[in-house]
């Protein structure tokens, strides 16, 4: 019997369309979403590198409208859940209903069954809720009543929590963190920034809608998706891939560093530097863009000793000393 194998895909190049589509999709999703462009720049790289992401920041600052503009880019779809202590499982990932007139179970889809699922204050809900995203953050699959249901492609779990209230939470396990490709920390806007987001908010809009109607879809989810595989195929120099092993272990026996990242840290690492050059509009990787996603990538992966949280240090601190000090390989 003899088998066929698929050829594999080319490298991206430089002329490839591919980086010309990511920088529309920046583009469009910047004209609703100000003064966030670091933000912007970063949850782009995960949806390239087919990751999720946990955004921590106060409420206000745009997570929604920037899911929203993101997945207008291409003409997916969106849904947002208020995570709750009295949120159950099947509340996202659906359940079965007895309907009486055909005597049969019928399956209702939770809210999960889309392109973009914005987890908002993900931490309010209890440990039995928060992990029934597992499955399907690393499977992209869902269990209900013993049937395992596909996931439309693409799809990324946008999570958030707010870093000043405490009260009422349920801290994510760390098995829950590290399925997170990044986690994103989300500041205030500039005072220019904020006076355009005033105007535009309260320019034309009724309430406080949301309106993205700026945002052009060029996109299907098809070719987004095959955004993700062109990823994949951005040249990496094996000297670089050793380079993010080694950030990654060095967090292990780094000062101050009571528990450090584990293996899924360095893959993060290179998946998300391949995707931050594409943004960057490279067909290639560099020690920069390794350097560039490294807080994002590690920041949650990291559990600081007390003493440090004691003295005020955060794990970006820590993180900035380790890139400073371990060397990168020269180009």
């Amino acid at each position: 019997m003899s088998t066929t194998t698929q050829t594999p895909e080319p490298p991206v190049t430089t002329d490839d369309p591919v980086l010309e589509a990511v920088a529309r999709m920046r583009s469009e999703v910047r004209k609703v979403v100000l003064g966030q462009d670091e933000a912007i720049d970063m949850v782009l790289t995960a949806f390239l590198a087919s990751g999720h992401v946990l955004i921590e920041g106060v409420p206000g600052l745009g997570k929604t409208m920037l899911v929203l503009a993101l997945s207008k880019t291409f003409g997916g779809t969106s849904r947002r859940v208020q995570f709750t202590p009295d949120l159950m499982p099947t509340d996202v990932t659906g359940h079965a209903i007895f309907d009486p007139d055909t005597a049969k179970f019928h399956i209702r889809k939770g809210p999960i069954f889309t392109n973009f699922l914005l987890a908002d204050e993900i931490n309010r809900a209890p440990a039995k809720t928060q992990s029934a995203l597992l499955e399907v953050m690393q499977e992209r699959q869902v269990s209900i009543e013993g049937d395992t249901y596909e996931l439309d492609r693409p799809f990324m779990v946008l999570a958030t929590q707010n870093p000043i209230e405490q009260d009422g939470t349920y801290p994510l396990p760390e098995a829950q963190l590290d399925r997170f490709l990044f986690k994103i920390e989300i500041d205030y806007p500039g005072e220019d920034d904020e006076v355009s987001i005033v105007e535009m908010v309260t320019g034309e809009s009724v309430g406080d809608e949301l309106d993205v109607g700026d945002v052009e879809p060029f996109l299907t989810p098809q070719k987004a998706e095959k955004m993700q595989r062109a990823c994949a195929r951005v040249r990496v120099d094996p000297s670089l891939v050793e380079y993010a092993v080694r950030l990654a272990r060095k967090t292990r026996k780094w000062p101050g560093v009571l528990h450090g990242a584990g293996p899924r840290a360095g893959i993060a690492l290179v998946r998300g530097a391949r995707a931050y050059a594409l943004v960057a509009g490279r067909d290639y990787i560099t020690p920069d863009d390794v350097q560039a996603v490294a807080p994002a990538a590690l920041r949650h992966r990291i559990i600081l000793a007390p003493e440090l949280a004691l003295d005020g240090l955060r794990a970006d601190d820590v993180l900035g000393d380790l890139l400073e000090k371990v060397e990168a390989p020269r180009s």
